[in-house]
């Protein structure tokens, strides 16, 4: 355990709070599309992610979902600390993109820590303004780009989040993802097909020239 750690998160944590780290989690390993968390559940454990991808969503009064983020190696989210730290139940359903492997810390070790060590404080706060910045992106994207230019910008963050030109999703989960209808979603893909820049085929899309 100790080596995965330190190479997820090795450059942000001394030796002492790596070795505190190992001895106080859990490893878990996760299937694609396993849910960790779902909204409305109390969070006893915070997760720090080693390998793979989670993607956050948050649903709206109609229950439909909207993607905000991803999680990668070397993240936590900060919305799941917020839920350990004051003990409420979470906002966000969070999944998993990619097989993931992460090790789950226990809650009354965030306090011990936040006093302890100094770079655990950093990454905490760290954590919370890249996050905040990426719902700002996710907010902006929502007010201010067109669905075209949101596909776009989606195609790319999995492509990147999964490390492959593939996106292995259905037209009804990209639409899921980004809040629309499956209708418009697949209008826009075949748009992007005729323009050269992706390939449909009946269980994937593969990126070509975005």
């Amino acid at each position: 355990m100790i080596k995965e750690l330190k190479n997820s998160y090795g450059h942000l944590f001394e030796d002492e709070l790596l070795e505190d780290i190992s001895r106080s989690g859990t490893i878990k390993e996760i299937p694609e599309n396993f849910k960790l968390m779902e909204i409305g559940q109390y969070v006893r454990s915070m997760p720090l992610l080693l390998n793979g991808a989670i993607k956050i969503l948050r649903d709206d009064n109609d229950g439909n979902e909207l993607l905000l983020y991803f999680l990668e190696k070397g993240d936590t989210c900060a919305m799941t600390l917020s839920c350990c730290m004051g003990e409420t139940k979470s906002e966000i359903r969070a999944i998993a993109e990619t097989d993931a492997k992460l090790i789950m810390v226990p809650v009354e070790k965030m306090e011990t820590w936040t006093a302890k060590y100094k770079s655990w404080r950093n990454f905490v706060f760290e954590s919370y303004h890249n996050r905040l910045m990426e719902l700002l992106d996710t907010v902006d994207s929502i007010a201010f780009l067109k669905m075209d230019e949101r596909l776009l910008r989606y195609l790319k963050e999995k492509s990147q989040v999964n490390n492959s030109n593939i996106i292995n999703s259905t037209h009804q989960e990209i639409a899921y993802d980004l809040h629309t209808s499956r209708v418009v979603v697949s209008r826009l893909l075949k748009t992007l097909e005729n323009k050269g820049k992706i390939e449909l085929h009946r269980n994937n899309i593969t990126l070509i020239n975005l």
